[in-house]
């Protein structure tokens, strides 16, 4: 491993506490090298007035970092998996992908469960995916728009600009916020997000010496192969954050089964389904899924 790693990231706290984790990991395992964090504020971190889905989706949250790699200003980057894009520049490489954290969406809010939310509750979230499938299980809620870091709108539940939050298990208790969790809302009946949970260390292909360290060190097979079965399926049905659609992979032993959906923009149907394949092949398994519910009128679905 080289004498002095600088590790790509954005600015916020979680990301800052993603990026210690994979510091401290590779500190331990070699004790020689000292490491620089280099804070990069992303044009997702800027635009905090928007939907995703309108200003570019998941990809504004990496282009800045992977420019950094690939102007050579870092020699690796630390991404929540569930931000990662279908597809990364060529010379660019998923050196890692850690051990995963519970993927489940959570409710944050002071009135309860989901069910005890009074009638036209405001929850809010800004993800398509979220908010769909609330509205299947509540169709009475109000969907408000809250974007921003964990604290950001955890102040705003605070505040009262909604009833109730819908965030990521994972995000909230890395920061130490596992009291603020009302319920968590696990598959099949709620679908996370694809990779949600899992940290993903990206590396430029040629730096073998940086990818080779980081693999050994980080990277867990088990993880991996759930988010690849993921992500096969969100490449497929060409998945941003324009499309509601999520999915979740579980691997035991050398079986994965992986359940997905996708649904009307309007958010009114929705196509779910579910297969179990051989993990040596998990990203086939997942474009296997997304043909399926494509051949069951899943482009359909996504131009209405």
């Amino acid at each position: 491993m080289k004498s002095h790693v600088r590790i790509a990231t954005r600015s916020s706290r979680l990301a800052l506490w993603q990026a210690e984790f994979v510091s401290t990991a590779l500190k331990s395992a070699y004790p020689h090298i000292t490491i620089e964090l280099i804070r990069i504020t992303t044009k997702g971190d800027k635009i905090l007035d928007k939907s995703l889905a309108l200003i570019g989706g998941k990809g504004l949250f990496v282009k800045e970092i992977e420019a950094a790699l690939l102007n050579g200003d870092a020699d690796l980057a630390v991404h929540s998996m569930k931000d990662m894009p279908a597809d990364f520049p060529s010379r660019l490489t998923l050196a890692a992908i850690t051990k995963r954290e519970n993927r489940s969406d959570v409710l944050c809010s002071p009135q309860g469960l989901l069910k005890d939310l009074p009638l036209g509750a405001r929850i809010g979230t800004s993800s398509i995916r979220r908010g769909t499938q609330l509205k299947q299980i509540r169709n009475d809620i109000v969907l408000v728009p809250v974007r921003g870091n964990i604290d950001t709108r955890l102040n705003k539940l605070d505040e009262g600009a909604c009833d109730a939050l819908m965030l990521a298990y994972a995000g909230l208790v890395r920061l130490g916020y596992h009291d603020r969790i009302t319920e968590t809302l696990e598959a099949p009946d709620f679908i996370s997000a694809v990779g949600q949970g899992a940290l993903g260390i990206q590396t430029c292909i040629d730096d073998q010496e940086t990818t080779n360290g980081v693999r050994e060190i980080l990277h867990c097979v088990q993880s991996a192969c759930e988010v690849y079965a993921e992500r096969g399926f969100m490449k497929t049905l060409f998945g941003d954050c324009q499309t509601p659609l999520g999915a979740s992979a579980i691997q035991e032993g050398d079986s994965v089964e992986i359940v997905g959906f996708v649904a009307s923009c309007d958010g009114v149907d929705i196509l779910k389904d579910t297969m179990r394949g051989h993990s040596d092949a998990p990203d086939e398994l997942g474009i296997k899924l997304a043909k399926r519910l494509i051949q069951n009128g899943a482009n359909t679905l996504l131009k209405r």
